[in-house]
């Protein structure tokens, strides 16, 4: 498995563990980090520290663009993942906008339902569409 594909898994695991404990997600980290079992990479906790830095922009902006579905509605896992993804979309210059989102969608046909990857592939293709006027 690709270092870039582990970082991510283990930041989804921070997100999604924080978000289902109702724990702030630097604690988890945190917590993760002094465990070090398994490691949490540097990309990892650039991931984490960028989706807490950025998380209500992103939350804003797949409220906005998640036609019908509310954040809450959302499973949790997706909705990680997508915090995820439009993190690396926005904010990430040298992670190419197509890797970001076939990179959810591989990761959303793993440890989601049947029917995320399509949503996370729609939705975040949609957000990368759209990047130019979303950075501004």
């Amino acid at each position: 498995m690709a270092a870039r594909r582990k970082a991510r898994k283990r930041a989804l695991e921070v997100l999604f563990e924080a978000d289902q404990r109702g724990l702030a997600p630097l604690d988890v980290l945190r917590d993760k980090i002094q465990r070090a079992d398994p490691p949490v990479g540097e990309y990892a906790l650039t991931l984490v520290e960028g989706v807490v830095a950025q998380q209500a922009r992103i939350d804003e902006v797949l409220s906005t663009y998640s036609m019908g579905w509310t954040l809450d509605r959302m499973p949790a896992v997706d909705r990680a993942l997508l915090r995820l993804g439009v993190w690396e979309i926005l904010h990430a210059p040298d992670v190419p906008d197509h890797v970001a989102v076939s990179e959810a969608v591989e990761i959303a046909q793993e440890l989601s339902t049947n029917e995320s990857p399509k949503f996370v592939n729609g939705l975040l293709a949609r957000i990368a569409e759209l990047k130019e006027t979303l950075s501004a």
